[in-house]
């Protein structure tokens, strides 16, 4: 009985370790495809100094956006792959949007009332990724939203 239930236990673990190690967190996905060949990368650094004032005004410290125009199909694809895998317990999901052909995701990565990071990921035909980092009060956000209104 005993050789059974152990034979059962790595019997699952050889079975999980595959899923685990194939999930992948947001910093390994900017990580991989800062490396690829055609990928545009946009940082705050490049932005205007009005852009800067306004980040250190709202509590930004750093903006990436990686555009795949430039990229073969080979690389689109397995930005989708990676991102249908993504799995990163730091960040919540708080908003999917499926539509014509493409697909965009929002995730957070909250300190108590902070924002610490915000992602923006969208696959399909046109895909691109973009993060957020800093200290960005959800207060503030609000004010934002309801000024916009």
């Amino acid at each position: 009985m005993k050789t059974k239930n152990i034979i059962l236990i790595l019997l699952a673990l050889f079975l999980i370790c595959p899923v685990m190690h194939s999930q992948k967190s947001v910093d390994q996905l900017f990580k991989n495809f800062s490396k690829e060949k055609g990928v545009t990368m946009i940082d705050a650094d490049m932005f205007s100094v009005t852009f800067r004032d306004f980040f250190k005004i709202t509590g930004v410290k750093g903006v990436e956006i990686f555009s795949f125009d430039e990229c073969e199909q080979s690389v689109r694809d397995k930005l989708n792959s990676e991102i249908a895998s993504l799995k990163d317990d730091d960040f919540e999901t708080i908003a999917s949007i499926n539509k014509e052909g493409s697909r965009l995701k929002f995730l957070v990565r909250l300190q108590g009332e902070t924002i610490k990071e915000f992602v923006m990921l969208k696959i399909g035909e046109d895909p691109s990724i973009l993060r957020i980092k800093g200290k960005i009060k959800l207060s503030d956000v609000e004010k934002v939203i309801k000024s916009d209104k």
